[in-house]
């Protein structure tokens, strides 16, 4: 074994750097947005459609990752990823027109979804590969929650673009990292390509409780982008925040996810909490914290809330990834991870911009009783989900 931990510590170290460069995009995003209206002129939905064309870069990326690894390698496919991600923040650097920009964004799309799908197929097939994970999904909040600060940092002396421009050149030594750590081959990780792949697919989409996790995690990603993308804008314009007060709250509620990821469900097991009875409690917590930001004047307490709901969010992700293989058969649970992940894009992108929408058509007070509404529909389905779950030694719950 510590041979074994000896020869991937590398890889392995550069991975979790590579989710906080995940989290760094995630997180700059929100605080981009208004100067990206402002130098474009256009309106908050509109400027919505670059969600929509990064989560299909995304879509592709997962349909295409398992090829790229069965066929090339984990080396070759996080180089194509990087590329792709390296390409697309330089040419963002370059302030393109908008409708340039919409595709550039399918671009980041697919080399953020190839970096994550290959990252996690690589540390799946590693010893401990649970506690890797965790600790994977845990170092996007990292990075989240530092993506506010230095956008606002970089604003107050820089163009939007320029952050873009950083994001880039952060990626290059990762990628020259993985081709320098990585073996060459198609050996490092384990066959769960299967032939009939389409038959498989068709069959995971007919599982209900496939279904209803995919749903689950689609609106979960809906409520955590939501939250990323537009709490800046909804602390400066409704509670009157100063643009680096409102930076930090908005990181602050990033610190909070990778804080939830890393306690909560330790915390949980040493109680002895299930995780379906964890995850009824953050959720409950989510609705709680979006409700006081919500009701609660002042901008204290709407920072605090912030940093709540982040909290509360925090395990809801990796958790559900963690029971997939109780929502169907063992041949499917593969299969059925992908589907998850690749839907859970999809509300990632929609509900995003239905926030956006709502908020130029009515007002950015919206954002909290819009995020109480998915947090009431994430109760609605876990509570479904549960219901259909087979214990973890396989029989009914």
């Amino acid at each position: 074994m510590s041979a074994l931990r000896h020869r991937w510590w590398a890889p392995v170290a550069l991975a979790y750097a590579a989710f906080v460069l995940v989290g760094l995009s995630a997180g700059v995003g929100g605080v981009l947005l208004p100067a990206q209206i402002r130098d474009y002129g256009l309106d908050k939905a509109t400027i919505g459609t670059t969600f929509f064309s990064f989560s299909a870069g995304f879509m592709l990326a997962g349909s295409t990752a398992g090829a790229l690894i069965h066929r090339f390698g984990v080396r070759a496919a996080l180089a194509a990823g990087g590329g792709a991600y390296v390409l697309a923040g330089l040419c963002t650097a370059l302030r393109p027109p908008f409708l340039a920009l919409v595709v550039i964004q399918l671009v980041a799309g697919y080399g953020t979804g190839i970096l994550e799908s290959v990252l996690n197929a690589y540390l799946a097939g590693l010893p401990r590969a649970t506690t890797l994970l965790n600790r994977l999904h845990a170092f996007f909040g990292v990075g989240a929650l530092l993506g506010p600060l230095l956008a606002t940092w970089m604003l107050d002396r820089l163009p939007w673009t320029a952050v873009w421009l950083v994001l880039a050149l952060i990626c290059v030594p990762l990628m020259a990292g993985f081709l320098l750590t990585l073996p060459r081959g198609r050996t490092e990780v384990p066959e769960t390509t299967e032939t009939g792949g389409n038959g498989l697919l068709a069959a995971a989409s007919r599982e209900p409780a496939v279904l209803l996790g995919a749903a689950f995690l689609a609106v979960y990603v809906g409520l955590e982008i939501s939250v990323g993308n537009w709490g800046f804008t909804f602390l400066v314009d409704a509670r009157g925040q100063a643009d680096l007060l409102a930076g930090y709250t908005v990181s602050g509620y990033w610190l909070g996810l990778a804080l939830g990821r890393f306690l909560i469900s330790p915390v949980a097991a040493r109680i002895g909490m299930t995780d379906t009875g964890m995850t009824f409690a953050c959720l409950v917590g989510i609705t709680a914290s979006a409700a006081l930001a919500w009701v609660a004047p002042g901008t204290a307490v709407a920072s605090v809330s912030f940093v709540l709901l982040g909290f509360c969010l925090g395990p809801i992700f990796p958790t559900t990834m963690a029971v997939a293989p109780r929502l169907t058969v063992a041949r499917l649970v593969p299969t059925a991870i992908g589907l998850l992940n690749g839907v859970s894009v999809v509300g990632g992108a929609v509900f995003p911009w239905l926030a956006g929408a709502i908020a130029q058509g009515v007002g950015t007070w919206t954002l909290p009783p819009f995020a109480v509404a998915l947090a009431l529909a994430q109760l609605g389905l876990w509570w479904l989900l549960a219901a259909r779950m087979t214990s973890p030694s396989g029989t009914p719950a």
